[in-house]
């Protein structure tokens, strides 16, 4: 109890030093929590939620994955997906089939209508990614990306 106690003053210390402003934890979900509300009033106008959102884009890339994948990629909650499935389901906006090899899983695929929904966002998720990365030239972004996925491999409890 005392080590534990002593680690977590450490770090606030730490912490304390360092400034949020150099936290690295800190400025990403600052960016992200800008990069969502960029994206409000476009899923609004669909009557979308963020998790609808971020389901409609990495169905748009990877279709028929996985329930199970799709909370990873999409970085929600098991339980918040189900409902945002439910409601996308609804919608007609994707569809959900029992996994051929394994009858207790679901994959989800997107429907028409659906694809058509994220053409409508993506133009204004493009707009909002390129507003992050406005002044900083490409070789930069790449290194940057490139320092995102490695730091994903650092910390990911999935192959993918």
């Amino acid at each position: 109890m005392n080590r534990q106690r002593k680690i977590d003053t450490e770090t606030e210390h730490r912490l304390g030093e360092m400034g949020l402003e150099n936290f690295a934890p800190y400025l990403m979900n600052r960016i992200m929590g800008r990069y969502n509300n960029a994206m409000r009033e476009e899923m609004a106008a669909l009557g979308l939620t963020t998790p609808q959102m971020r389901s409609l884009a990495v169905l748009s890339v990877i279709d028929g994955i996985l329930i199970r994948e799709l909370a990873v990629y999409a970085v929600v909650q098991q339980s918040t997906l189900s409902r945002a499935l439910d409601a996308l389901d609804r919608d007609g906006l994707i569809r959900r089939e029992t996994d051929a090899e394994d009858s207790r899983a679901t994959r989800v695929y997107l429907t028409a209508a659906g694809r058509e929904a994220y053409h409508r966002l993506w133009p204004h998720m493009s707009a909002a990614y390129k507003a992050m990365f406005k002044g900083i030239d490409d070789d930069e972004q790449r290194a940057f990306v490139g320092t995102l996925q490695k730091m994903l491999r650092n910390i990911r409890k999935h192959d993918f």
